[in-house]
């Protein structure tokens, strides 16, 4: 991997990351992300993370058309403006792209009913947004944008990963890559702006409890594969 390190012990990103402990550790390092690193997870359990996946990049994109809204700046809005349409006209196409190779069309997915572990973390992302601020969206949001940086990160570096061969390694590559890896290093900065313009120090504790339970979100939501 090249370009800048991802500094994930940094800032308040790095603080909530520590005090979620084990249900970071749990979300990071879940058997979903051990066996598709080793590429021995069931195709059928990837495709519907897959399938469902997408349908968790529509609710993204609204979650960060809703940030706009709640952006007291012009330099917010753009932000939030630029990743509703890196979603919508960059990823939400190169998904449809990859999938398409696992034999699943864009109305497929469109037609796939949500599953639970979808709807409870995209609703819980854009209730938190609802109800609080730009900082508080943001936390909702930060564990799977850093986390999927961080999980790719840790596997390249296991031994038990498997590169060649691997059914899954183009999806390894694309999380490894710079382009993404910057993705995760603007989050991490552009929160400690938004905590300091918005008083995370005072709202820590608030902070955390959004954090931790989109943490166990994400977990639940790579869980989700091994009901199928």
């Amino acid at each position: 991997m090249s370009g800048e390190k991802l500094r994930l012990d940094r800032g308040l990103f790095g603080r909530l990351r520590r005090d979620a402990g084990a249900e970071w550790e749990a979300y990071v390092r879940h058997p979903f992300v051990l066996e598709l690193g080793a590429g021995t997870l069931r195709p059928r359990a990837f495709q519907h993370y897959l399938r469902q996946d997408f349908l968790f990049l529509v609710q993204f994109a609204r979650a960060y058309a809703l940030a706009g809204y709640k952006s007291s700046t012009l330099a917010e809005l753009r932000t939030a403006s630029a990743s509703v349409t890196a979603i919508v006209d960059v990823e939400m196409p190169l998904h449809v792209a990859y999938c398409a190779g696992w034999g699943i069309s864009e109305a497929e997915m469109l037609a796939e009913p949500e599953a639970l572990e979808t709807i409870a973390y995209t609703r819980f992302v854009l209730e938190a947004g609802l109800a609080g601020d730009r900082l508080d969206l943001e936390v909702a949001l930060m564990p799977c944008l850093v986390g999927y940086a961080e999980v790719v990160e840790r596997l390249l570096a296991d031994p038990a990963t498997v590169r060649d061969g691997n059914p899954y390694g183009a999806w390894l590559d694309a999380y490894a890559g710079d382009d993404y890896r910057q993705v995760a290093i603007r989050a991490i900065d552009n929160l400690d702006r938004l905590g300091a313009s918005r008083g995370a120090e005072a709202r820590y504790a608030g902070l955390l409890a959004t954090f931790r339970t989109a943490t166990r979100l994400e977990a639940a939501f790579w869980q989700m594969g091994f009901s199928i």
